[in-house]
């Protein structure tokens, strides 16, 4: 009897730790056009070498508070998601950039897998002299967001577009998007490398 209750708590246990390690694999969201981010051009073979995230694109997902709070410095493209470092090398500076335009009014779109309801999405922006040979940290990103757009809570619809007007910069920059989720401790990350 004590076998089989303890042969059933071990499998309990395996099954709990199997479904709280996967939980997050139907899931979410990214920046897709016209600035797309870092893994939406690993997943359209843009770039090779992206490991796991050329099939997860939507599952960029760590704490949310960002810059207070959320992935550590070195890890926020990747929102602190060990298996998707690769989005956190910064190639040397050879990511591929869009082309933009200070003061130009940018669209921001997001393709979504998981409809989570909403807190706001948030964009900002490196600061104008950073080094894009370095990982992303808080000391490279303006400490305010260019851009924020309240959701209240509400359920985005299946692809989203919002816009606003991108900073005076010169060369090449990030820009990294946060999308908070409402009812969960978690926001999904985004960058996106441009060139002014």
């Amino acid at each position: 009897m004590r076998k089989r209750f303890t042969a059933a708590a071990v499998g309990f246990l395996v099954t709990g730790a199997t479904v709280v390690a996967t939980g997050s694999a139907n899931s979410h969201g990214y920046t897709d056009s016209p600035l797309p981010s870092r893994q939406k051009v690993c997943a359209n073979g843009t770039v090779t070498g992206c490991g796991n995230i050329q099939w997860e694109p939507q599952s960029v997902e760590g704490l949310k508070g960002f810059p207070s709070q959320g992935p550590a410095d070195g890890t926020i493209c990747s929102g602190g998601n060990g298996q998707f470092s690769q989005l956190d090398d910064p190639r040397g500076g050879n990511w591929p950039a869009t082309a933009v335009s200070s003061g130009q009014n940018q669209t921001f779109t997001w393709k979504f897998t998981a409809r989570h309801r909403t807190t706001d999405f948030k964009y900002y922006i490196t600061k104008q002299g950073w080094n894009p040979n370095q990982k992303l940290s808080r000391s490279s990103l303006e400490s305010q967001p260019f851009l924020t757009v309240p959701f209240n809570g509400q359920q985005p619809p299946a692809t989203l577009s919002h816009s606003g007007k991108l900073p005076e910069r010169t060369g090449k920059q990030v820009v990294l998007a946060v999308w908070t989720v409402h009812d969960t401790p978690n926001a999904f990350y985004a960058c996106s490398d441009v060139k002014f």
